[in-house]
């Protein structure tokens, strides 16, 4: 067995993606959720410590100084963008006190190794196309803003006590695993391609919000990755973490799809009969967000295997077998 890895959020949509992986790589993977959104079933085949990053701190410390990590993913961030406005308070709970809890426990138990899922949502309606690392900085959103404040601890803990980290700002996670057997299982659907996959297998409404964005065809425009990718890049950047370096990176496909190119797509793939109503834009939404992927190509390369078609094939394929989720 290899280096032990601590996945924080391991139950979770990505997290569940992300320790299968890391086994796979013959890492010994140790999974941290508090389970509030997490699946217990996405995780049966590991260890999983049922931990609270905000009140659980004891445990969190006592964790860290019994197992000695040699790193951390850190995946365990509330991400709807749109709560983060009507409750902020539990965003910044979660996102940040909940992370500085973990950056202090692996501090006192001298983890010196950090990956953080992070967000293209902390540099707000970009200044360019595609968006580069060093661009502004402007979240739109308080998701978005604990991000960007996540991000600067880890500058400030590499600075004093030498905590090294990769930051990967990554846009739309989406997908399932090839065979179906995993996938995105929310109770309330927020995310763009299985909402529309999961409402037109039940042949119900599915609204789209905004149709007068600023771009070609009236609706939003963002960067679509699959998760198999997502995780193959944080395993990257693990190793890349051996050179005692810190970095930041995108992570994304490097193009963006209209929210009308994705329903195209999902018709073609799936075959369903769409029922589309439009409403209104969401505040906070920026018109156009895609990255540039040259950075991680370069210095981690990474090469995104998967497309739009294997991403809606896929959760299609997920969404079909399991209606329910891990509840069937």
């Amino acid at each position: 067995m290899g280096k032990k890895i601590l996945v924080t959020g391991g139950a979770g949509y990505i997290g569940s993606f992300m320790v299968r992986q890391l086994a796979e790589k013959n890492y010994e993977v140790v999974v941290l959720d508090n389970l509030s959104y997490g699946h217990i079933e996405a995780v049966k085949d590991f260890r999983l410590e049922k931990i609270d990053l905000v009140t659980d701190t004891q445990k969190l410390d006592d964790l860290f100084e019994n197992e000695k990590f040699s790193a951390v993913v850190h995946m365990a961030s509330f991400i709807q963008m749109g709560e983060s406005f009507v409750n902020p308070a539990k965003y910044y709970l979660n996102n940040v006190v909940g992370f500085l809890n973990l950056m202090e426990a692996m501090r006192k138990g001298n983890c010196k190794k950090i990956v953080l899922s992070s967000s293209a949502g902390v540099y707000g309606n970009p200044e360019r196309l595609p968006i580069d690392e060093n661009d502004s900085k402007d979240p739109l959103n308080p998701y978005g803003e604990t991000k960007y404040i996540m991000e600067r601890i880890l500058e400030d803990y590499d600075g004093a006590y030498e905590i090294k980290f990769v930051s990967l700002r990554y846009f739309n996670a989406a997908g399932a695993s090839l065979d179906g057997s995993i996938g995105e299982a929310h109770s309330e659907e927020s995310h763009l391609i299985p909402n529309i996959i999961t409402k037109a297998i039940k042949g119900e409404e599915i609204e789209i919000f905004g149709s007068d964005y600023d771009t070609p065809d009236g609706t939003c425009i963002r960067d679509y990755i699959h998760v198999l990718d997502l995780v193959e890049a944080h395993s990257l950047a693990l190793e890349f973490l051996d050179n005692g370096k810190s970095e930041v990176f995108n992570l994304g496909i490097g193009k963006g799809y209209s929210n009308k190119e994705i329903i195209e797509m999902i018709k073609k793939v799936t075959g369903l009969e769409l029922k589309i109503k439009y409403g209104p834009k969401r505040v906070g939404d920026a018109n156009s967000l895609y990255a540039s992927n040259e950075k991680i190509k370069k210095v981690l390369g990474w090469i995104p295997k998967y497309n739009l078609k294997d991403i809606v094939k896929s959760s299609f394929i997920w969404h079909n077998t399991h209606p329910n989720g891990y509840h069937n």
